[in-house]
C-alpha cells in the first residue's frame, strides 16, 4: 500500500513524525529536485545515527505500552523514542555495574 506523507502544522510535528517513521516507506511520494542544498552537521549526524539502528520486535503487556504512552504524553515525546532511551539507560547501567 502506498503511504502518503502527511501535512504538518509545524516543524516540531514533522520532526516528531520522522523520528518514528522511515523515509523508505514514502519513496513513491518524493519528487526529484535539482537544487543544491546543504545539510547541517546535526542533521548529518542524525541521519548517520538512524542508519545504524536495527528494527527489533518485542512483546509487551498492554499495560506497559499504555503506561509508556501516558508518560510520553506528559513528556511530549514519542513513546517509542522514550522506550529506546530507557533501554539505552538500562544497558549503560548494566555495563557500568558489571565492570
Amino acid at each position: 500500500m502506498k503511504r502518503k506523507i502527511p501535512h504538518f502544522k509545524n516543524l516540531e510535528d514533522e520532526l516528531r513524525f520522522w523520528d518514528t517513521h522511515s523515509i523508505t516507506d514514502y519513496l513513491e511520494e518524493l519528487k526529484e529536485v535539482n537544487d543544491l542544498f546543504l545539510l547541517s552537521p546535526a542533521l548529518i549526524h542524525k541521519i548517520k545515527e538512524r542508519a545504524t539502528k536495527k528494527l527489533v520486535s518485542i512483546r509487551l503487556a498492554n499495560w506497559e505500552i499504555e503506561k509508556t504512552k501516558e508518560i510520553a504524553k506528559i513528556k511530549k515525546a514519542p513513546y517509542q523514542k522514550l522506550m529506546r532511551e530507557w533501554i539505552d539507560r538500562g544497558i549503560r547501567q548494566e555495563v557500568k555495574s558489571s565492570t
